[in-house]
């Protein structure tokens, strides 16, 4: 059973201490290329679907894993195999259960069969949904594909240390830092680099004197694409010299290393861990001279890009072979004349490396063994019910093929098994007998397993679910107190920081001037310029920060400042944000609140309501769309008392408007999935959301005189939408359904019509044709009359309605046009 390597420090060590470390390391080492190797056979026989491995950059890994403490966070990709096991926190069965999709968490602990292999996390969660004592823990944030995706988070993750450090109101939160001495770890393959991603973190963590260390794994290759078509000069470490810090200016520490010099790697990582964790300085770790012994993954083989030479090169450079002959070669004289060793002879780390493949066989067989055996279980239930049923049937001559096809599969899967099943079934439909019955719960029961394995956790399961917070209503004076709607956001934003000391709220133009729409007037001198913060312009990491604060037991609120740049962060909420508890079984979590404006405004780029595009790319994400910031500031105070990720889109429009300031602020809560009839009527059904609905509420005062009653109804929230069905229940009373928007054509309102006409099976209901009002194909042309041209009007409301009142009772309403 190997040990976490251990931790080189300034502490002298004796001899046997130190010989014992280094083998380890090494044997580490075997294991993790073992792993690789026989990883990438398992997928080319089929066993397993994609293989993507850390060979080649073993070595700078166990030099990161002994500067790496408890408390501490990685956010890294996809070849950190080795670090992962050098932390004790991976093993080769487990390694090779998350190369096979084993959907038991036990087995695959970094994502139970969810993620493809090398996807590496950590669980921060108890089986409750309760924080565990991360200070007690290696942690590692749960890996994303998308390449450089986890810089952003990287960022958060690390500032939390700072603010635990140096903001007295968290500092009881013990079970999260340590007074902020823990470091946030990032790791990228060198062409990565490239993203911009990577660019927008590295700025902000050295704006932010943050405590991370990032370090660039360089193999000179980006897939097939060598790094003279990748990075100015060849080199991130030459194009980044100007982060460095110096006399004058806060900045970067940058080292420069080889990957295959196991003792300059350990005291490079030993003086990063220390500048970062004792002074809360950035630094970059540029690890040259690494190697990728098969290639980017199993896609593909590097024999096709790379020349005779670098094929030599790379076998001579390996981290694994430089760190063999140092081993073999090392001596060491004492001061009586005494020579120390590793080893006596070569046959000593020959037998160390037969034992390591021999650990990874057995951990491969092992793993396949375990995973194979629960679906031939399944199979086996499958077959006999089969049988029963092929005894009984008219067609049991073909029930019996399918049942014999199914046994004779070597290596089946759950699709084989339930595949077959369903199929049988088929031939059943004109017959009754208690075997079918059987049958057909067998297949039932196959099918609500598979959700917990494949579809559960998307969002929180536990008690702490937003779902289960229960509405709170807003409480008022006798007399009438009219406000500007933004002192309500303001004033409840001033109770929730008092409330809820663990709340950060940042963006661009957060800070020092309130946001501009000043929902945030005065809170920074109150709170200080921790809480209420500044950023530069880079959404992406705005996003990034949040889900790292949100990682580490911070409730961090992220304003974007306008609707239309969320699109910048779409990509970190969808990729990461919105699958982070799916993707590790709920063993992680970000309860990350992200706050922005849009609606009505003017131009392209200021008044699109992309909601479509939103809604469909943060599955995972409550999307709520307020009409006004009462029902905002509600919402607010839903989500921090529950535990999932929410994304509020304020009425761009509203700030100025009267609303009256209720007396309970930072208490009344705004349920989570529930329409607000805001108008009864006999007619229609109008379904629509922030400041469209408003048009809508002028445009029924109109309708009535023309004798039309609408029912209108503020989903309030997108996703999840009308979880009580109360549209249904409207419709079955007016028996006419219109969605109005101001999304493009098939956006939100498609979203809404689906989910009333077939979710709610509203269609039972209908007289009439379900109908859609959005804006035009095009973004919003500049000015009055291009909002007019472009999205839904009050004469384009009222004639819509008109119109499918015209169809419905022609007399009565006589066509306008």
């Amino acid at each position: 059973m190997l040990q976490k390597t251990a931790t080189t420090s300034t502490q002298e060590i004796t001899f046997n201490d130190f010989k014992k470390e280094v083998l380890n390391d090494y044997k580490i080492a075997k294991i993790s290329r073992e792993c690789s190797l026989l990883g990438r056979r398992e997928v080319l026989t089929g066993k397993a679907k994609f293989g993507i491995f850390g060979d080649g950059k073993e070595v700078p890994q166990l030099a990161m894993a002994k500067a790496f403490k408890k408390g501490d966070f990685r956010s890294g990709y996809y070849r950190d195999q080795t670090f992962m096991m050098a932390i004790g926190e991976l093993t080769a069965q487990q390694f090779f259960a998350g190369l096979y999709a084993h959907t038991d968490i036990k087995a695959d602990p970094m994502s139970a069969g969810r993620q493809m292999g090398g996807h590496f996390a950590t669980h921060s969660l108890n089986e409750d949904g309760s924080w565990k004592d991360l200070t007690k823990q290696y942690n590692s944030s749960s890996d994303i594909s998308p390449t450089a995706g986890q810089m952003p988070r990287l960022l958060g993750l690390a500032q939390a240390s700072k603010i635990y450090r140096n903001e007295k109101s968290v500092q009881h939160k013990t079970n999260f830092s340590n007074k902020g001495n823990e470091v946030a770890w990032g790791t990228i393959g060198n062409a990565s680099t490239s993203e911009g991603l990577f660019f927008e973190t590295i700025n902000a963590a050295g704006v932010l004197q943050v405590p991370m260390v990032m370090s660039v794994w360089d193999d000179e290759y980006g897939i097939s694409v060598h790094a003279k078509y990748q990075t100015t000069k060849e080199s991130i470490s030459e194009i980044l010299k100007g982060f460095q810090r110096d006399n004058k200016n806060k900045g970067y520490e940058i080292f420069v290393i080889n990957g295959w010099d196991y003792v300059q790697l350990t005291d490079v990582y030993q003086k990063a861990a220390k500048i970062a964790r004792e002074e809360h300085v950035p630094v970059l770790i540029h690890v040259k001279e690494l190697t990728q012994p098969q290639g980017h993954s199993t896609s593909g083989s590097h024999e096709r890009y790379k020349d005779k030479n670098r094929l030599q090169w790379e076998k001579d450079h390996d981290c694994i072979t430089k760190m063999r002959k140092w081993i073999l070669e090392f001596e060491l004289e004492t001061e009586t004349g005494e020579i120390l060793r590793f080893i006596d002879s070569e046959e000593e780390l020959i037998l160390l490396e037969k034992e390591a493949k021999k650990e990874v066989t057995s951990a491969k067989r092992n793993a396949w063994n375990a995973y194979l055996n629960e679906i031939k279980e399944e199979l086996s239930t499958a077959a006999k019910i089969l049988e029963s049923v092929s005894s009984k049937s008219e067609n049991g001559t073909f029930i019996n093929k399918y049942k014999n096809d199914l046994l004779a599969i070597i290596e089946p899967t759950r699709k084989d098994v339930l595949s077959a099943s369903r199929k049988c079934l088929r031939y059943l439909k004109d017959e009754n007998f208690p075997e079918k019955i059987e049958l057909q719960n067998f297949i039932k029961s196959a099918t609500e397993s598979a959700y917990q394995k494949y579809s559960s956790h998307l969002l929180s399961e536990t008690d702490l679910s937003t779902s289960n917070i229960i509405e709170r209503k807003p409480t008022y004076t006798q007399e009438k107190n009219i406000v500007d709607a933004r002192i309500i956001m303001r004033d409840n934003f001033d109770a929730v920081l008092k409330k809820h000391p663990d709340v950060v709220i940042f963006g661009e133009d957060a800070g020092f001037i309130g946001d501009v729409n000043q929902g945030l007037e005065g809170l920074q001198d109150k709170y200080g310029d921790i809480r209420i913060s500044d950023t530069g312009i880079r959404e992406a990491t705005i996003l990034g920060q949040g889900i790292g604060l949100a990682m580490r037991g911070l409730r961090p609120i992220a304003e974007i400042q306008y609707l239309d740049y969320l699109l910048y962060a779409l990509q970190i909420m969808s990729d990461d944000l919105a699958t982070l508890r799916y993707r590790t079984f709920g063993k992680q979590k970000a309860p990350l609140i992200i706050r922005t404006r849009g609606h009505r405004l003017e131009g392209i780029w200021h008044a699109g309501s992309p909601m479509g595009g939103i809604i469909n790319h943060v599955r995972g994400i409550h999307v709520l769309v307020p009409r006004n910031m009462t029902i905002a500031a509600g919402f607010y105070n839903t989500l921090l008392e529950g535990d999932d990720p929410g994304l509020v889109i304020e009425c761009l429009n509203g700030y100025r408007l009267k609303e009256e300031l209720p007396t309970n602020l930072g208490d009344f809560k705004t349920p989570i999935g529930v329409v607000d009839t805001v108008k009864q009527g006999t007619d229609i059904t109008v379904v629509s959301y922030g400041s469209t609905l408003r048009i809508i509420e002028d445009v029924a005062k109109d309708l009535a005189q023309v004798d039309i009653h609408i029912e209108l109804i503020d989903a309030q929230s997108l996703l999840p939408f009308d979880v009580n069905h109360d549209c249904v229940k409207s419709l079955a009373k007016t028996n006419k359904l219109i969605i109005v928007d101001e999304d493009l054509p098939g956006g939100a309102s498609a979203y809404i019509l689906q989910e009333i006409v077939e979710n709610q099976n509203g269609y039972q209901y209908l007289d009439s044709k379900p109908t859609t009002l959005t804006a035009k194909q095009h973004r919003t042309a500049y000015g009055t009359d291009g909002d007019y041209f472009s999205k839904p009007s009050a004469e384009d409301i009222f004639e819509k309605i008109y119109e499918i009142m015209h169809e419905s009772n022609p007399n009565k309403f006589k066509s306008l046009y």
